[in-house]
Order: C-alpha cells, then structure tokens, then sequence
C-alpha cells in the first residue's frame, strides 16, 4: 500500500487508471462472493483518498462512487454499512476545484431506504439504519456548501430525507450515542443549521406531511420535540417562516377533527415561547387573525356539533373545548414575545373583533342560536384578551378606542363576561403585579398595615394623566357593575382587587379622595330602597366597601382614618358580621334572614372621614365631600343589553328637563299624516333622481360644456371679490386714487414667455 500511494503521488496522472483498476477488481471479487478482498480494494481506494491532493482527486472520484453503488446495490447488510464508511470518509474530504458533473440522487435514495430497514435481526436493522442516517449526514456536508454541486434543498431530495430522518426520531428504545435516534437527531440539526432563507420551507413543508399522514398531531409529544429541534436549530432570523408555515397549515387543517388542530395549535404555542427574537415576522396581525379566526370556527363546531360543512363529521364539546382552551393559550404566548408598543396594537386588534350587540348586526339574524353564538364567540375573545400582559404606560396602553368597548362589557347581562372584564382591567393596571398579593385581602379583613406588602411605583406623569382623563369612566362602571342583580361572589372579589390596584398603582390626594367618595356612594346604594338588590347583593357591596377603605387607609392618608375605620369594622365584627368579606365571600354566607337592617354604628361617616383628613395634604380636596359622588351619565349604555340602565340613561341624555312638559303629548295620526307621509317618500325618491342625473352629467359630459355650466356660480363671483380686495391699491393720502392697474392674473403673456 506504501508502493501504491508513492507511485500515485509520483505519477498523478495515472490515477484513473489506478483507480479503474481498482474498481474493476472489486467489481470481480464482488461476483465471486470473495468478501475479504472486496474489502482491501474498498481499503485500498479509501487511502489513496486521503493521500491524494484536493487537484487530482477528482480521477479518482468517478472510480469510487461507481464502486459505492456496487457495494450498496448488493444484498449484505455488512457491505451496505461499507460502503457508508467510505462514503463518509469521502465526504469530509474538502475539495478546492469544482465537479460539473457529479451526482448523488443514488446515495439519496440508497441511504434515505437505508433509514427505513425492517431486517429481522434488531441488532443489524439498527446499524443499517445508524449507516443510512450518517450516508445522509455525508451527503448534507458534501453538497450544501457547494453551489455547483446538486441542490440537496429541492422538494424531491427532501421528501427523501426529511421522512427517513422523522421515522428514526421517534424511537427511543436505546440510549447509546449509536442508536438511530440519537444519531437522526445529530443529523436534523445539522441539516436545518445549514438552511438558508430560501430553504427553510422545502426543509418544513416535509416535516408537515409526515405528520399528517402518521396522525402524529394527535399524540403531540413528538410534534412538540420535533419542532423544538427545528426551532433551536434553524437561524434564529428564520424563524418567523416556521410560524408562518404552521399557520398556513393550520388554515389547511380548518376542516380536521378537532384533537389535529389542537396539537397543531399547541405546537405553535411551544414555537413562539422558544422564537426568541421578539417579533413573528412582518405580519404580526395575521398571526392573531388567524388564531381568532380558528377560535370562532371552533365555536361554530361546537354549537352545530359538526367539523364539516356537510354534517357528517361529528365532534364533541369537549374536544373544542381543548381546542379553544390551546388556542387561547397561544394567543398569550406569542403576545408575549411581542414589544411593548406592539401589544396595545394586539389588544386593539382583538378588541376590534369582539363583536358587540348593534354594532355587527351581519354575524347572523337574532334568535336563540345567535345569541348563544354571539356569547360565546365573546368569552373566547376576552379570554383572549386577558391573556396580553399590560404595558407600562397605560397612556398608550389602554387608550379611548380600547377602554370604551371594553368597559362596555361590564354592563351587560352575562356574568361570565362582566367577570372577565373586570380581569382585564385588573391585569392591565396591575403592573406591578399585586393581585397575586390581594388574595387574602380580598377575602379577609387585615388590619395591620399592609403598605409593606405592596410593590409600588411612583405615580408618573402619564400615569397622572391617564387617571384624570380616564378615572370618572373607570368609577362610573365600578358603581352601576354593583348594581347587577346577577354579580356573585367573584364578582365582588374582583372589584376589591380592580379598586385596590387602582389605589396602588395610580394613587394622589385627588384619587384618594374620590375612591373614598366611591366607597360612600355604593354605601349608600346598598342602604337604598329604590334598587331592586338582593340581600346577598346588598352585604356583597357592604364587604367590598369594608374591605377597600381598609385597604386605603392604610396605604397613605392619615392615621385618624385608619381609626374611625378599625371603629367600624370591629362594631361589624361584633354585631353585623354578615357586611364582612369573612362572612359574605365563603361557601356558604350567613346572611340575616328577611330585609337587611343596618345599624348606624356600622356605617362610615362622611363627616368623620372629613374631619379625619383635615390638616394632612388631603384636607385641599376635602370639599369635594360635599358633592355626593353620582355616576356620570353616557351613551355607552346603547351598547348594553340591559334594558333598566341601558334605557334610563338614553332617555336621560336625550331629555332636556327645561323643555320636558308636565305631561308627555303623543301625536294624532290622521289620514293626512299617513298622506304626508307617502307623499314624502315620492318627493325624496324625485331627489334621489335628479342627484343621479347630476353625477352622471359629471362623469360623461365635455368639459367646456361643464365649465360654461359652473362659470357664472356664486363660488365664481365669491372669488372675483376676494381677488379684487386683495389687489386693490390703498388709499393715497392726498385723496386721489391712483389709475388701476391691470391685474396679474387677468394679463396675457406670449406664449414664448410661459414655461
């Protein structure tokens, strides 16, 4: 072999004829079954191999693929494996001078069969599967990195790899560096490490169809590990075009029971927690529009109990319900890996798709089924919503067009909905993140000092203005969202939390003051006899104001506050425990039977809180005490379904009292009327005619006829008197008008002067 290689070296230009030499003696040995010496010749071409220079290896390289398919067209597992080695070991050969006419659609094919062996014996099957996987692994570093070589990326090489790779990644019966798995998986990841931008598709696109036709969406643990690999292999500036392929075929999926989407969706979950550079491409949008439109069609299957527009495939609530429950989540997750200013974009884009009663009256015709549908499609969305982290700016975060729908929410029948919406509010303030810390608050009276409890951030100038253009809006709701007849438990939980985040969060002297106003004002709603509140409802609004202004006064105003309402919240204790969060918010609340009667011992006092606060830096807002707090009045209620707020408010904005009579006057219908009435149409139907006519003389007639026909209009002698103001020379002060001269505009020039 010494000889060899020296003879080669020496006399390069005969190496072809070595090499065919070579060749044919294996080709022979192979035919006579002489096993020993087919491995000294594959021996022998592999050394002079590596001991040849990069610029003559090529007469050698013909010669040897030749004999590669030889040995792997043979019918031995041992020779397969041979020739595999030796394919490696060409393969981490670099080559300096190109090669025009190689090819390696073979040892595609060969070692991609290779990965797929059932032989009968495990032991061999598994080594003939490691040589097919390191076969490609090899074909991947010779060829990827050479343009003139044969493009590996092409859709027909891939559906050959891609596949072959998938079916050895799913076994995980051995843990040795030399089982398939291992090895498939060492070989993914270099594969996707060396895609480019334009590959990336043609590398998933396989991925996609592997495991739609395995059914492997369903069992979701090896779609999940596949796409972790993909996503901590790929370039990290690509990986926007693994969501946007997962997207496309969720869409495509649309129609599939629903256990398939669900695992496509909580792949793309995973996918967008692992996406670690902040944004999911150009299309952020899309990517929601997307996930909300698999939402709704998830609430369509589920009402209608079909995934298919025919009505033969059925599926189940609770598959849709998982469904709907993945989705949601990963609304949250790719939210989260969204900046800052891009999720108040996100949050108005939900918004946006929420639909409101009046407002999207194409969702269907109103009848039982689209309310339910209308309902539901709702919850998902806000759900959906609470989901989005808040910013830190809530200027920016929680502007007019987003606070206004969503607070519309809260005055509707559905306590789901005012519940959710509450959330929302409450996530978004919470920037700190003190709810967490609220809980046992919200369910127990503390009386020690609480301060030390609570994360705070100085109140900034945003902050300020936020809460003076938004906090009139923010109280009017937490006011008439006490006065459903429909709010529980959670309900009343989630206003102690809202309001003590508020306090927390984005509390001066003037929020202070008006929270306490608040608390006075739905005091005194609970105490009224006018409102058809149950007595649970009545204790519920006494335990939300009990436990607030315990929680406020502890947080800053001075200590005399703090006292007068130990004062009351011991009397409570003593005698009235029913108006305590301990005794309303429990399993079971122990409330007095018959009408509720409280004492007034057990009441805050304006007058005593007035005096509490006179000489502290509150004492300048003090006066505001003497106005009542009344929840202002809009038209937001339109939005509402309820009809006792929802219509009060409407009559209350569009009647002035000054002008209301004593007596409401309703007009005679008489036979003119109706005649006036239908002579009207005709006249408005004449109107409509002659606005036709005009448009059309517009859009066909000749422009001079057009500008004869608007020269002499008012507009036109408008304008000739401005002219002639503006021109007109001032007076001159011997009292002679100097002679007019001819105006700019009116003068006519040679053609030659205009450009």
């Amino acid at each position: 072999m010494e000889k060899l290689t020296f003879f080669a070296l020496s006399a390069p230009e005969k190496l072809d004829r070595i090499a065919a030499y070579l060749s044919e003696r294996l080709t022979r040995e192979l035919n006579r079954h002489r096993y020993g010496y087919v491995c000294i010749a594959m021996e022998a071409m592999e050394q002079l191999l590596l001991a040849c220079h990069c610029q003559s290896i090529n007469l050698l390289v013909e010669s040897f693929l030749s004999t590669l398919r030889l040995l792997l067209e043979a019918d031995k597992p041992h020779l397969h494996i041979l020739a595999t080695n030796s394919f490696v070991k060409f393969a981490n050969i670099e080559e300096d001078t190109p090669s025009y006419h190689r090819s390696y659609d073979f040892f595609v094919s060969r070692f991609s069969e290779m990965c797929h062996s059932e032989h009968e014996d495990l032991d061999v099957q598994n080594r003939i599967r490691v040589s097919g996987i390191r076969g490609l692994q090899g074909v991947v570093r010779k060829t990827v990195d050479d343009e003139l070589q044969v493009n590996i990326w092409e859709p027909r090489h891939m559906e050959q790899i891609v596949p072959a790779l998938l079916v050895n990644l799913q076994q995980h019966t051995h843990a040795d560096s030399e089982s398939p798995a291992e090895q498939t998986e060492v070989c993914f990841r270099e594969l996707l490490g060396r895609a480019a931008y334009g590959h990336i598709n043609n590398a998933i696109r396989p991925v996609l169809m592997h495991l739609d036709s395995h059914r492997l969406w369903e069992g979701r643990s090896f779609a999940v590990q596949c796409f972790q690999i993909i996503m901590y292999s790929i370039q990290s500036q690509h990986s926007h075009l693994v969501i946007q392929q997962l997207l496309g075929h969720l869409d495509a999926n649309s129609r599939s029971p629903a256990s398939v989407r669900a695992g496509i969706v909580e792949v793309l979950s995973e996918a967008a927690v692992i996406e670690a550079t902040g944004s999911v491409g150009p299309t952020v949008l899309e990517v929601f529009n997307t996930l909300l439109r698999q939402l709704r069609q998830s609430v369509d299957y589920q009402l209608t109990g079909y995934y298919d527009n025919a009505g033969k495939r059925r599926t189940t609530s609770r598959e849709e319900k998982t469904l709907q429950d993945a989705v949601i989540k990963t609304i949250g997750s790719f939210a989260n890996t969204l900046p800052i200013y891009q999720r108040s974009e996100v949050m108005l884009f939900i918004m946006g798709k929420i639909p409101v009663p009046g407002i999207y009256p194409a969702l269907g015709s109103p009848n039982a089924g689209y309310h339910s549908h209308l309902r539901m499609i709702q919850v998902m969305l806000l759900k959906s919503l609470l989901q989005v982290n808040s910013a830190h700016n809530l200027l920016t975060a929680l502007p007019s067009s987003f606070l206004e729908p969503l607070l519309s929410f809260t005055l509707m029948e559905d306590p789901e909905i005012r519940l959710l919406v509450l959330s929302i509010l409450t996530s978004l303030i919470d920037r700190c993140h003190n709810a967490a810390r609220l809980a046992a608050v919200r369910s127990r009276l503390n009386r020690h000092n609480t301060q030390q409890h609570f994360l705070e951030d100085r109140c900034s100038r945003q902050d300020n203005l936020f809460i003076r253009k938004h906090a009139q809006r923010l109280y009017r709701h937490v006011y008439l969202t006490c006065k459903e007849e429909s709010s529980g438990r959670g309900h009343y939980q989630a206003l102690i939390t809202l309001l003590a985040v508020l306090s927390v969060e984005l509390a001066n002297e003037e929020v202070v003051v008006d929270l306490i106003r608040l608390v006075l004002a739905l005091q005194e709603l609970a105490l009224s006899s006018q409102e058809c509140l149950s007595v649970f409802n009545r204790c519920g609004v006494h335990a939300v104001c009990a436990a607030f202004i315990n929680l406020l006064s502890q947080l800053g105003p001075p200590p005399p506050l703090h006292q007068h309402v130990t004062q009351v919240i011991e009397t409570r204790q003593r005698d009235a425990p029913h108006l305590l969060p301990e005794d309303v918010f429990c399993d079971k609340p122990r409330l007095p039977a018959g009408e509720l009667q409280v004492d007034e011992s057990c009441l805050f006092v304006q007058s005593k809180i007035c005096d509490a606060l006179t000489g502290s830096s509150y004492s300048a807002h003090s006066e505001r005490f003497n106005t009542p707090y009344t929840p202002q009045l809009t038209d937001e209620d339109r939005l509402s379904k309820r009809k006792s707020i929802g219509d009060v408010i409407s009559l209350q904005i569009d009647m002035d009292t000054q002008y209301c009579p004593d007596k409401p006057q309703t007009e005679q219908i008489t036979f003119e009327t109706l005649k006036n009435a239908i002579d009207r149409g005709g006249v408005e139907e004449e109107e409509r005619r002659k606005r036709m006519l005009l448009v059309e003389k517009f859009q066909t007639a000749p422009f001079e006829e057009i500008a004869a026909h608007c020269g002499t209009s008012l507009l036109q002698t408008k304008l000739d008197q401005v002219f002639d103001l503006i021109i007109r020379p001032p007076p001159s002060p011997s009292g002679n008008s100097p002679p007019r001269s001819t105006p700019l505009y009116e003068m006519k020039f040679p053609d030659l002067c205009v450009y």
